[in-house]
């Protein structure tokens, strides 16, 4: 489509599955992550993509990435609000300064950099921003992940309000809200995890990152230009039942 696309937290999981589904679709892609080493292998050999190292927490980073975007391709089209972190705590026990991480990470840098980028998203007449928020927060809760429940769940305020703001200047601000998604991180919560959250998933499998990037992709693109303010949910239907998780068996 030849866009250009920033996408933060790019350089593993989710993110990186989003930025090759821009990349793939000839969009030129800048992944932004907080490590160089990770970066640079995300960005390697996948035509159309580039990497930047920075942090989303720092306004001073932000500014500086949105400006590399649009210096490499002349503009920049859409922003993809990606960055997360997602340490599991225990309420009673969680560190302070844990929780100032994850509140900076996830809804801190989703603001920052939404904000850096709303000058260029204008002058670029078909601005988007696509937040990754999670069903974990606006929807559901898990227990351990408190705090990142609170900064999804904020996510959507934001949202909210930022497509208020944003209309007016042509740029549509809305989000996806991922189910379990078979990632480096979900991987890491053990076998046990994931066949019971299989279980709980009437579709009958764990996510892939190609279902939470064709949602963004369309959220992103022409289809979608009358859409905003709104948040998708891309989880199996996991949070349908009524009845603690059961569901139909297909007939």
């Amino acid at each position: 489509m030849g866009r250009s696309v920033l996408v933060t937290g790019g350089t593993r999981g989710i993110g990186l599955g989003i930025a090759r589904a821009f990349a793939e679709a000839g969009d030129q892609v800048l992944v932004v992550g907080r490590d160089e080493d990770r970066a640079r292998e995300a960005a390697r050999d996948v035509a159309g993509m580039e990497w930047a190292v920075g942090d989303v927490a720092d306004p001073v980073d932000c500014a500086r990435v949105v400006e590399r975007a649009v210096r490499n391709t002349g503009g920049l089209d859409v922003v993809c609000a990606n960055a997360g972190v997602f340490p599991s705590s225990p309420l009673v026990t969680m560190d302070p300064e844990e929780l100032g991480r994850v509140i900076d990470t996830n809804l801190k840098g989703t603001v920052l950099t939404v904000r850096a980028a709303v000058e260029a998203l204008t002058l670029s007449g078909r601005g988007r921003v696509v937040i990754t928020s999670s069903i974990t927060g606006p929807l559901t809760g898990y227990a351990g992940w408190s705090h990142y429940g609170a900064t999804k769940a904020a996510q959507l305020g934001f949202m909210r309000s930022a497509a208020l703001e944003l209309a007016p200047r042509g740029i549509t601000v809305n989000a996806v809200l991922p189910g379990n998604v078979r990632t480096e991180g979900l991987e890491e919560m053990g076998p046990d995890y994931l066949e019971r959250m299989r279980a709980a998933i009437p579709l009958g499998r764990i996510g892939e990152v190609g279902d939470i990037a064709a949602a963004c992709m369309f959220l992103a693109g022409p289809g979608a230009s009358f859409v905003t303010g709104q948040a998708i949910v891309v989880d199996g239907g996991q949070v349908l039942p009524e009845d603690g998780g059961a569901f139909a068996d297909p007939v």
